[in-house]
């Protein structure tokens, strides 16, 4: 069943058609992955579906029972509310009528005229009676629950949001999403800023979770892991491809052939029949224009069939090369450490070794020190504790992620030129066209360029430092797809050292020799891409497990030995009150026998002999339990003390 049909949307801005003829249909727990390069409007659709925007033409349609949920590129923008207050912001109705009820008891209890009494009573017993069936009563209960089953701890419920990591962030428009009954999310770069821990939870969240959504994202491994239809955004248009990230690009690439071979199919045989007529011409015979005017219509109906496949989008398309070999050993790090303030160290006892040629990756969760530890191996930073040595012949190229090394003051042509004042201004503006900028482009102020045509800027001067060991930190932030394979191309062509932080699991099982995993007390090797490092972790998880779990049930074992203990113990005491009471038993009856009178009586002594006799043989009985459970009970405590 559809829970959201869209039919033939067009939208412009002034004079300028940003969307045309979109046309798709989602059904219910579909999972679908919205790719596109920048500016292509994947965001713009966002905004229609949720209404912020309204279509020039076309309509969109949810179904009757569908809540949506609209997750943004930046969250929380109200970094002074606490975590449980962003979150309480969804039930901001429930919470105006609760004010409401409190203001209308606090009028009740004045003294008021009859008639405005009573209507204050009718007002009273109607929002109560919305507040309850809405949910009212437990809405903050369902607030808390939310956040710790998100993995908020009871301290971090009260943080303010702007001290929150980027992945706290997501997991709060999550909650808010989810508490508000959405079944229909829209995503937006839900991984930027996450750590790779983080995405790895919210892929987890995804794959399980029972509604629909719609996800815009540049990571690739994380649609393959999270998508099962994809649609692209090119041309003002939308194309719907079956499967994951991967498989689109399998399809896409098929259908485009297809598409090649069935236009230059057709211009052949548009060129043969056009020899055709050529040849009727020549011969100039009444039944040959006959024949001429039929040809023409057999090529007026294939080319009205004739289209043309669209030029890729343009992307760049670059190498990185180094100006000279360096030694074989890059670089050396042995027990760096580093705090701030005298403060705990961000991380200890972190060995690095790096050959000649190698690609290293960093990895770890936001606020471990991976930048930090680069801007050691810059000599920006001092260790505590230490060394660095870069061998010999060494050029460092360094991709900062805070792109603050950049002039918001300069032109771009000027940002390049400046650093490179012996190349010509032709020279300098073929550089820039390979990175998408040319004309009146490279004339505009640094300072207004997106993310994405900064991160260009610097991969530009990157390339043209023809460094031969590149730090590079977080390069694929801000780009997009097409420009993170143009990067993952060019890195893969490289001729000298990489060390690279990235979160980017699919540029880390692309390129990776080796992957440091850095924590504070040292950073782990794994000598393979990010799939291998995966493996071994699963490995290390099981073994620490195996090791743990013999503790777990020895404890386990103790504690049932323990009961037993008590058990037996129990017993042995009801087993030797038992005992006492039958001997008093039996001397209450001997001492009876000894009576006189009853001594005389015949039918007395017999019975009362009798009785005696079974309570002997009732003794032997339980004197046999006692001795059985006694040693049962020595030798379980002989081996509780062993242990």
């Amino acid at each position: 069943m559809a829970i959201l049909t869209v039919n033939d949307i067009t939208l412009s801005f002034g004079e300028e058609t940003i969307l045309e003829h979109i046309t798709f249909e989602m059904q219910k727990g579909e999972h679908i992955g919205l790719v596109g390069v920048n500016g292509s409007g994947k965001t713009t659709l966002f905004k229609i579906l949720n209404g912020e925007y309204i279509p020039d033409n076309g309509s969109v349609v949810f179904s009757k029972d569908t809540a949506l949920g609209y997750m943004e590129q930046h969250v929380c923008r109200d970094f002074e509310r606490t975590a449980f207050e962003e979150v309480m912001t969804v039930f901001a109705p429930l919470l105006a009528m609760e004010r409401e009820l409190e203001e209308l008891t606090d009028r009740l209890s004045q003294t008021l005229p009859e008639e405005e009494l009573h209507a204050l009573i009718l007002r009273q017993t109607e929002l109560n009676d919305r507040f309850v069936d809405r949910g009212g009563l437990t809405c903050r209960s369902r607030a808390r629950s939310a956040l710790m089953g998100l993995g908020f701890s009871d301290e971090q419920i009260g943080n303010k949001v702007g001290v929150l990591s980027g992945g706290q962030k997501a997991k709060l428009q999550l909650a808010k999403m989810l508490l508000g009954g959405a079944n229909l999310l829209l995503l937006d770069e839900p991984t930027n800023h996450l750590d790779i821990s983080s995405v790895e939870w919210l892929e987890d969240f995804l794959k399980t979770y029972g509604g629909s959504y719609i996800v815009i994202s540049h990571d690739r491994y994380f649609l393959d892991k999270i998508t099962s239809r994809t649609f692209e955004m090119e041309g003002k248009g939308l194309a719907a491809y079956k499967g994951n990230y991967s498989n689109y690009l399998k399809l896409k690439a098929e259908q485009r052939l297809a598409m090649e071979r069935v236009y230059e199919s057709t211009r052949r045989e548009i060129s043969r029949i056009e020899g055709i007529i050529e040849q009727q011409k020549r011969w100039n015979q009444e039944r040959n224009y006959v024949t001429i005017a039929s040809k023409q219509k057999a090529i007026d109906r294939l080319e009205a069939t004739l289209e043309k496949p669209e030029a890729e989008p343009e992307s760049i398309k670059f190498q990185f090369h180094a100006s000279r070999r360096s030694g074989n050993d890059v670089l050396t790090a042995e027990d760096l450490s580093l705090s701030f303030d005298g403060g705990e160290p961000l991380f200890r006892n972190v060995n690095l070794e790096i050959k000649r040629g190698e690609k290293i990756f960093l990895i770890g969760p936001n606020g471990c020190g991976k930048t930090s530890l680069f801007k050691i191996l810059l000599g920006q930073y001092q260790p505590d504790d230490g060394f660095v040595r870069l061998g010999a012949g060494i050029d460092l190229g360094y991709y900062e992620q805070s792109q603050l090394s950049l002039d918001d003051s300069k032109t771009v042509i000027d940002e390049i030129w400046d650093l490179h004042p012996r190349m010509s201004q032709t020279e300098v503006r073929s550089a820039l066209a390979v990175f998408l900028f040319r004309g009146e482009d490279v004339f505009k102020p640094v300072g207004g360029l997106s993310g994405g045509e900064r991160a260009r800027i610097l991969l530009l001067k990157l390339m043209l430092s023809k460094a031969n060991f590149l730090l590079l930190d977080e390069p694929t932030n801000h780009l997009d797809i097409g420009s993170c394979e143009a990067l993952e191309d060019a890195l893969a062509g490289y001729d000298g050292t990489l060390f690279v932080v990235s979160h980017d699991r699919y540029l880390i099982n692309k390129l990776a020799d080796k992957v440091y995993v850095l924590e504070k007390d040292g950073a782990r090797l794994y000598p393979g891409n990010y799939d291998y490092y995966l493996e071994r972790r699963e490995t290390e998880l099981a073994q620490e497990e195996a090791v743990v779990s013999p503790k777990v049930n020895l404890y386990k074992l103790r504690k049932e030995r323990d009961a037993e203990l008590r058990r037996r113990r129990g017993a042995l005491s009801r087993v030797e009150a038992e005992i006492e009471e039958n001997d008093a038993s039996i001397k209450a009856l001997e001492e009876h026998l000894e009576d006189p009178e009853v001594a005389a009586d015949y039918e007395a002594v017999t019975e009362t002999s009798e009785a005696i006799a079974a309570l002997h043989e009732k003794a032997d009985k339980l004197l046999l339990n006692w001795t059985e459970l006694s040693e049962a009970l020595e030798e379980l405590e002989r081996e509780n003390s062993v242990e």
